[in-house]
């Protein structure tokens, strides 16, 4: 099997993976619903210590910097109240918190969640955090230009392998808002 975007070795349907996979991820993909179906997720394996973007693209191809996003943990503080919300950009930019993000959340204000909220509350590795498999409760906010690519490639749960889905496949996830400009130039 070759994967729709990117070149490598060993390619995988996502349900045929779930090994390979963080729990929450597996579990989603196991209780996949949606247009698209769970066989179009697919499952590369990648070495986790090229996780990161610059690294990643580095090691297997500039061409993927315009198809890859990343997912980053968000709060959102109100009063007493945070709101925990995952946010997936191209990886070409940055999420924009203090605008898009804090504005849609209702709050007063916003920043990048710790590493240790981002792991513990997700159960997934830092590093490889994906939309897939969050926390039922948890917004999903997907910038406009990740939803409109046929193939992005993203987080798997770990570090090790990324997973290539339909950019509407994001779109329709539970939680999920489609948000114009919520991704901003570097």
């Amino acid at each position: 099997m070759r994967a729709p975007i990117g070149t490598f070795d060993t390619v995988t349907p996502a349900p045929d993976a779930l090994n390979l996979l963080t729990r929450p991820v597996a579990d989603a993909v196991r209780n996949w619903r949606g247009s698209v179906p769970a066989q179009e997720l697919i499952h590369v394996d990648t070495e986790p210590d090229w996780a990161d973007t610059a690294t990643f693209v580095e090691h297997y191809g500039p061409d993927l910097l315009d198809t890859s996003a990343n997912c980053v943990v968000v709060s959102g503080k109100r009063g007493g109240e945070a709101t925990l919300a995952a946010c997936v950009v191209l990886s070409a930019t940055k999420v924009d918190v203090n605008g898009v993000v804090r504005r849609h959340l209702g709050a007063r204000k916003a920043s990048f969640a710790s590493m240790d909220t981002a792991t513990g509350e997700t159960g997934m590795e830092y590093g490889g955090i994906t939309p897939i498999g969050l926390p039922a409760d948890w917004p999903v906010l997907v910038d406009a230009a990740v939803a409109d690519l046929p193939y992005v490639l993203i987080g798997s749960g770990t570090r090790r392998g990324k997973l290539i889905v339909p950019g509407k496949a994001l779109a329709e996830l539970p939680g999920a808002t489609v948000l114009e400009g919520l991704g901003i130039a570097v």
